[in-house]
């Protein structure tokens, strides 16, 4: 199989304090990315302009789902044979992510695990990862060491499956529908997690609970209300959705500084349903 071509799309919302050493971490190791601004309220879209930051801007608040789902429709529509989830926070590091783009030759999800060979701490957040795993290992087969760890890697396959479908965020609930529904090959290796050094994450106590019985639900019954997801890895042509049927990047317009030409037009507006119908005309490169 060729050399994976990866796209490391960067969901940031009010990350001001780290987003330009996130993605300056990211520029040394030489990866293509893309920050999806989620609609901040504080400097981050700024401070993405000010240092000439690639950025997809999102005027309204989507969501982690959102965000998302946005950065792997550009990376379908760009090219890209694979694409890494990773966080804004400081918590990932770049340099674990030439072991998942190697994992990801074979597979088609790669998880970013902290649990592969060390132990998983006993402690209340642990015992909802704990249960979450046992869910997955229920209704599929599968044993997840870290079903709640945020960086991943997905190959051509599943970046399509997951910019054109609906309710596939992020999280372990999608995880599981891949495996079930779309047969997805999923690998873990280890890397190591940084605690977030600033800003403010969004699970307290109240929204953890919330969580954990929403995925919980949809992992051990919802799932199976939902439609099959495309066709097993054995039944897709090789190359499928390669860069060669991938529509052509789109060329400056009318609206954009000529020093954008050559990047994909900015967005000229964006709505809430933006995951659920993303149209050429609502997603683009911020024009720097």
């Amino acid at each position: 199989m060729e050399k994976c071509r990866p796209l490391l799309i960067v969901p940031a919302y009010n990350e001001e304090a780290t987003i330009a050493e996130v993605i300056e971490g990211i520029r040394k190791e030489g990866f293509d990315y893309v920050v999806v601004n989620d609609g901040s309220t504080d400097s981050t879209l700024s401070i993405c302009r000010e240092n000439g930051f690639d950025v997809i801007d999102l005027p309204v608040n989507l969501g982690l789902a959102g965000a998302f789902q946005t950065g792997m429709l550009y990376a379908c529509r760009h090219g890209y044979d694979c694409a890494v989830q990773f966080d804004a926070d400081k918590q990932h590091r770049p340099e674990y992510v030439p072991a998942l783009i190697e994992a990801i030759a074979d597979n088609d999800i790669v998880i970013g695990s902290r649990f592969v060979d060390r132990k998983k701490p006993r402690t209340l957040r642990m015992a909802g990862s704990r249960l979450i795993s046992f869910a997955i290992k229920l209704t599929t087969g599968r044993t997840i060491k870290d079903p709640t760890s945020g960086m991943r890697c997905f190959n051509r396959r599943t970046m399509e499956l997951l910019a054109s479908g609906i309710n596939v965020g992020p999280e372990p609930d999608t995880l599981a529908y891949l495996i079930r529904s779309a047969h997805a090959r999923v690998r873990e290796v280890q890397v190591t997690v940084d605690e977030r050094s600033a800003g403010k994450s969004y699970l307290n106590m109240k929204t953890s609970v919330a969580y954990m019985v929403r995925i919980l639900l949809s992992v051990l019954f919802i799932q199976f209300f939902r439609k099959k997801l495309g066709k097993s890895p054995a039944e897709v042509p090789a190359r499928e959705g390669s860069p060669a049927t991938t529509p052509a990047r789109p060329s400056a317009t009318a609206g954009a500084p000529a020093a954008a030409a050559g990047r994909p037009p900015a967005p000229a507006s964006a709505t809430a349903s933006l995951p659920l119908a993303m149209s050429d005309e609502l997603v683009g490169k911020e024009a720097l």
